[in-house]
This record gives structure tokens, C-alpha cells and sequence, in this order.
């Protein structure tokens, strides 16, 4: 029976060695430790929420970072099938524990391992994945092997974070490639810049400004975008939604705060970040140049990003792990 690494005694060295060798051999011996995985497993209603732990060598309380995930149907590794194959969050993961710093990220509620816990359309809320949050953070916060706790949040993940992170106290927060605008004017852009008619660029609008009043919107102007964007049973969540300005949210933190943008990022602009930025001015600012919204090196042009979304072996840009790090 082969027994595993970790119960493998150290290379015993005669004493008349050479106490140098002797040293050098355990540095050696213990600097080859390897981070070790747990799975986390929250029970639900239906279901449960999974996330996966990952944990550097240590025999004293470590930082820990939770890894909030960005829109759509994204794993704890940072892709979905949607053609997104980076493993962002686990390349993430992987670097901060060389660095001594264990993460823990997850699967959203309905994606991979959390499958069964999704909830139907009509029934979710915005504020659903700010809960699904805090019940890991909760699972951080009571284990003992963990010293400072930090919250990372990713595109919508930034905002899931700010929400958080002014529920419960934490050492601090982190935003990558977060918007400063409310989804409501982030649609609005994204529609005027398509070829839409200008009576579906206005009846966008205005959709959107009855939600944000809190009003449903019983019959929809027959079109297959507006069909899409406003169908009955998302538009309880949109309401939920459109009631967060990450403006005004970051303003809120008491805790500090590390605002990190790429300006090669062509889903979140740079100026999202500088937004941010003035929105909070004690918070520190990270521009990192050509990075993309994979966290890797890239470009503004899209036909190269697409191929970049879908490379898992290219690497972290460098100066994102270490921003960090240097920043904890």
C-alpha cells in the first residue's frame, strides 16, 4: 500500500552532516508541502450549495479569501457553458495558496454541484446570491484554522460582495472588474448600441424605469428582445435588481477596500473601476494593463478574447495575485 505524502516522515540526515545540508534538506522537504482540497457541502431546502476549499500548508490561522463568481452560469472554477473554459477562479485559487493564503469558491446556486438547489425563475431574487454568500462565508468564519477572512467578488460577483460585506464584518473586500453603474444603465448602453429600431430602444428604457419602481409589466411590447429581456418570470428578479446602485453600495463598506481593472476588459470598461474608485476614495485602486475579464493576458479585440475565454493554460496575468497579496 502506497502510503500518502503527508504521513511520510522527513529524510533523516546523520548529525556529523553538515548542519547547513541538514537545514537546507527540510526547507527543501517542507517548501514541497502541496495545498490540500476539501469539498464543502451546505445543505438546503432542495438540494445543496458546493464549494470547494483550498488549503495551503500552515500550523497557525491563515487568511482566507472567498471567491464570489461573476454572472451567468459560472462554476466555483470560473467557466460556464457558455463557452467560457479559463479556469479563472481555480488558476485564482491555486496562486494565492503558494502565497499562503487559502480561497473558497463555489457553484452558484443551479450551476454544477449546486445544481438541484436552483430555484424556479419566477422565485429568485437578487438578493438570493448574497445569502448563498454569507452561508459560506459563515462556514469560514467558524473555523478555527482561518485568521483574517476577505471577500473577492467578480463582475456581478463585485456587487454580491458589497452587499455582503455590509452584512457582516470582515478584514475587507475586493472588486475585479466590477461595474460602478446599476444593471439598468448597463442594459441602456448595451441596447443603444445595437442596430434596434428606436421605438425597441425606448420601450427598453422605459420597461426598465417601471421595474425599477417596482412594477411588473403585464403585457409586453411584441418583439423577440423585449420578449427576452422581460419575460414574466424574471422580472420579479430584475425588480430585485435594479435596486442596487455598486456606487452607491461600495460608499457604504466600513471595511477596506481594493478596487482591481484590467483595460483590456471588453464585457467592463476601465472606467468602471475608476467610478468605483470615487465613489470610496480611502479604497486602494489596482489598474492592471491588459488584463481581460478572464483575469488573463488580452486584448480589446473580440475575436482574441473569445479564444482567450475558452484557453485554460493561459496563465493568471501577472500582477493580479501579487497586487493582491501585496494588498493582504
Amino acid at each position: 500500500m502506497q502510503i500518502p505524502n503527508r504521513f511520510v516522515s522527513p529524510p533523516i540526515i546523520p548529525m556529523k552532516k553538515n548542519l547547513l545540508l541538514f537545514i537546507l534538506c527540510l526547507v527543501g522537504w517542507y517548501g514541497f508541502a502541496q495545498a490540500t482540497e476539501q469539498i464543502i457541502v451546505l445543505p438546503q431546502t432542495r438540494g445543496v450549495l458546493e464549494g470547494t476549499l483550498l488549503l495551503p500548508p500552515s500550523h497557525k490561522p491563515i487568511p482566507v479569501i472567498l471567491i464570489i463568481a461573476g454572472s451567468g452560469p459560472t462554476d466555483r472554477n470560473g467557466n460556464n457553458p457558455l463557452g467560457v473554459k479559463a479556469k479563472s477562479y481555480q488558476l485564482l485559487a491555486e496562486a494565492l495558496a503558494q502565497n499562503g493564503i487559502a480561497s473558497l469558491r463555489y457553484d452558484k446556486r443551479g450551476i454544477g454541484k449546486s445544481m438541484k438547489a436552483a430555484s424556479k425563475e419566477i422565485d429568485m431574487r437578487f438578493e438570493d446570491s448574497v445569502n448563498d454568500a454569507a452561508q459560506f462565508l459563515d462556514t469560514l468564519k467558524k473555523d478555527k484554522r482561518f485568521g483574517k477572512i476577505y471577500i473577492l467578488g467578480h463582475s456581478e460577483g463585485s456587487l454580491i460582495g458589497m452587499l455582503l460585506a455590509q452584512k457582516v464584518t470582515v478584514n475587507g473586500y475586493i472588486s475585479v472588474a466590477g461595474l460602478s453603474q446599476g444593471i439598468d444603465e448597463v442594459i441602456n448602453q448595451q441596447i443603444k448600441a445595437q442596430p434596434f429600431p428606436d421605438s425597441v430602444k425606448n420601450t427598453v428604457s422605459e420597461y426598465l424605469s417601471i421595474l425599477k419602481k417596482g412594477q411588473t409589466i403585464p403585457k409586453l411590447m411584441p418583439h423577440l428582445v423585449i420578449a427576452q429581456l422581460f419575460r414574466a418570470s424574471v422580472q420579479p428578479y430584475m425588480i430585485s435588481w435594479l435596486q442596487y446602485d455598486p456606487s452607491k453600495e461600495i460608499a457604504k463598506l466600513k471595511t477596506k477596500i481594493l478596487i482591481i481593472q484590467g483595460d483590456a476588459d471588453i464585457q467592463v470598461a476601465e472606467q468602471e473601476g475608476q467610478n468605483l474608485k470615487k465613489a470610496a476614495p480611502k479604497a486602494q485602486y489596482l489598474m492592471i494593463p491588459k488584463m481581460n475579464h478572464a483575469l488573463k493576458e488580452g486584448s480589446l479585440d473580440r475575436t482574441e478574447t473569445m479564444k482567450n475565454y475558452q484557453n485554460p493554460d493561459l496563465p493568471l496575468i501577472k500582477g493580479l495575485t501579487e497586487g493582491i497579496v501585496k494588498w493582504l
